[in-house]
Parts: structure tokens; C-alpha cells; sequence
């Protein structure tokens, strides 16, 4: 995955308005509320990178990312800080962290009930006595539209971005077609970029996390509307 999106990645996050600095600060406070003496922190599914520069202004960093793509693009941008390969599920670093975050929705990608537990129960496992694993979730079901329909386009120097996606459902899983037209100075490409993620429950969140152990909270805004899990380690 991301194998011809990385490069675009960011400039289509920045046209929608993402705002990760603001996404970061919100998830600092909330680390710092239940671990005010946090020094330490994993971001799993770090992708580019863009959260791990924010967070980097308090915290010791380190990044995790299974899309070599996007991980070539963090250490591009972040050359001082750590980012390493890995699956959410299976890694295992030879460190314990007072924070672990897993955010935009990237847990959304485990498909099965075992998938989800294993990557919860991995980043858990990771924490220091009392971390804090904050991971933010993808839709819940009723919140799931559809037939939903986006349409996006951005421009930098040399190259222009339109994406087109549509949503479909199939029972707990949700799919996005992304149809990419990507246009630079030699030419003019088009492709489909197709995402699969599951609509896990809330309850079905809150069970994977008790089940590695944690104590869990939901700050049902979150960031952007899915919402958070706060998860607190024993100690």
C-alpha cells in the first residue's frame, strides 16, 4: 500500500485540513493527564512522520511504519528520529515506552477479531508500567454512509491531484476505491488505490483492551470525530 500515493500523501492531508499539530497537542494532554511524568513515546502506523515531528517537542520519539514508502518519506523529513519497520500486530522493539498512540485510523486495517486483539496486546506489551495507549479508531458501524462520495484536488510546483473515492459496505467491512489522477511535468498518470478496513464496535475496542490488561477510557470526539481509546497500563 502506498507504494504510488506517499509522495501525494501529505499535500492532499494538508488541502482537506488536517491539522496535526493541533491532533498532537490534544493527544499530549491526554497522555500527560494520566502520565504526567511521560518522557517516551511509540507512534505506530506513523506514516510520513507528520504527528512524530509534533510530538518530538516533548517527548523522546520513536516511530514504527510497515509501508516503506512512508517510511522512507519520515526518515526524509525527520532524519534525527528513529523510524522503523514493522507490523502492529507482531513487532517487537527492545524498549518500553511511557506512551504508544496509533492514530488516523490505522487500527481500522486489522480485519479480524485476532488481528485487532494481537495489535492491541502488542502495544500494550510495550508500555512502561502506567504508559498510557492512546489509538484512535476508525468508524463504528452506525456511522459507516454508504454510497458515500469525496472528491479532492490539490496542486505544488510540478504536480497536480485529483482523487475520487467512493464508499461501499459489506457487512463489518467498509472499502474505499480511491481512483488517483496524478499529473506532473513528463505526463499524466491514473490508478486506483483500493482500502479495506473493518467497522469494529466500541465494545469490541474496549475488549481488546481490557483483554491486554489496560484500563480504557473513550473521548468520544477524539481528533476528528471516530473518537479515542485511552488505554492505562498497571504500575
Amino acid at each position: 500500500m502506498y507504494e504510488r500515493t506517499a509522495e501525494i500523501y501529505d499535500l492532499l492531508n494538508a488541502h482537506t485540513g488536517k491539522d496535526y499539530a493541533a491532533e498532537a497537542a490534544r493527544v499530549v494532554e491526554l497522555i500527560e493527564e494520566r502520565n504526567p511524568a511521560a518522557r517516551t513515546l511509540l507512534d505506530v502506523a506513523c506514516g510520513t512522520g507528520r504527528h512524530l515531528d509534533h510530538f518530538q517537542e516533548r517527548f523522546d520519539v520513536v516511530g514504527l511504519e510497515p509501508a516503506a514508502p512512508m517510511r522512507e518519506l519520515a526518515h526524509a523529513s525527520l532524519p534525527d528520529v528513529t523510524v522503523v519497520d514493522g507490523d502492529m500486530r507482531t513487532f517487537e522493539l527492545d524498549a518500553r515506552f511511557d506512551a504508544v498512540t496509533c492514530l488516523f485510523s490505522a487500527v481500522g486495517y486489522m480485519l479480524t477479531a485476532d488481528d485487532l486483539h494481537a495489535a492491541i496486546a502488542t502495544m500494550a506489551r510495550h508500555l512502561a508500567p502506567g504508559g498510557v495507549l492512546v489509538v484512535e479508531p476508525w468508524f463504528h458501524p452506525g456511522a459507516w454512509i454508504d454510497g458515500h462520495v469525496l472528491a479532492d484536488a490539490a496542486n505544488a510546483p510540478g504536480l497536480a491531484v485529483t482523487r475520487l473515492g467512493r464508499s461501499t459496505r459489506d457487512g463489518t467491512m467498509s472499502r474505499f476505491d480511491f481512483h488517483f489522477v496524478v499529473g506532473r511535468a513528463d505526463g499524466v498518470e491514473q490508478f486506483v488505490e483500493p482500502h479495506e478496513l473493518r467497522l469494529w464496535t466500541a465494545a469490541e475496542y474496549a475488549g481488546a483492551f481490557t483483554a491486554a490488561g489496560l484500563d480504557v477510557d473513550h473521548d468520544e470526539p477524539g481528533l476528528i470525530g471516530r473518537g479515542l481509546f485511552i488505554g492505562r497500563a498497571p504500575g
